[in-house]
């Protein structure tokens, strides 16, 4: 049974790859589900998961000719403007420039840690500041709250 969602997944990726190569992508040297293409002077770029896609193009007419092209090999959703994607909030100024935000992501890791209240800083130590095995925690109690606490997991999330 794993073997055949394996090839599945093996089958559809290759699906995907004809086809966006068909329609003039490549496929970005550091991630194979980026695909990008330019004809004349627009730029498109897309981006795949499982069976989703985020897509960008430098002209509004890019897009629809992008859309066209995709909906012609695969039946297709229009979401329309991407707001949030894989966790991150997606804004817009009057410039159409584009910001992107971990902010309800972090929030849900801190929820997650219970650390919702802690306090934000910019740098969790001064700069400068030296640790040592001096600060390793000695009583029975520090030990117990150490061990209680799941640094390494909450910053590994957070990063």
């Amino acid at each position: 049974m794993l073997y055949e969602t394996m090839q599945g997944v093996h089958d559809w990726a290759e699906n995907l790859d004809k086809t966006f190569e068909g329609h003039s992508y490549y496929k970005s040297c550091a991630d194979p589900q980026i695909r990008s293409r330019v004809v004349g002077e627009e730029f498109t770029l897309t981006s795949t998961w499982t069976d989703g896609m985020l897509g960008a193009s430098s002209t509004t007419i890019d897009e629809q000719a992008a859309k066209a092209q995709l909906s012609s090999s695969y039946e297709i959703k229009d979401l329309e403007e991407a707001t949030l994607i894989l966790g991150m909030q997606i804004t817009r100024n009057n410039n159409s420039d584009i910001t992107l935000s971990q902010k309800t992501y972090a929030q849900r890791i801190l929820a997650w840690f219970n650390m919702s209240h802690c306090t934000p800083v910019s740098t969790p130590l001064l700069p400068g500041t030296l640790l040592s095995i001096k600060d390793y925690p000695v009583t029975l109690q520090e030990v117990n709250e150490m061990k209680s606490t799941p640094y390494r997991e909450a910053l590994g999330s957070l990063m």
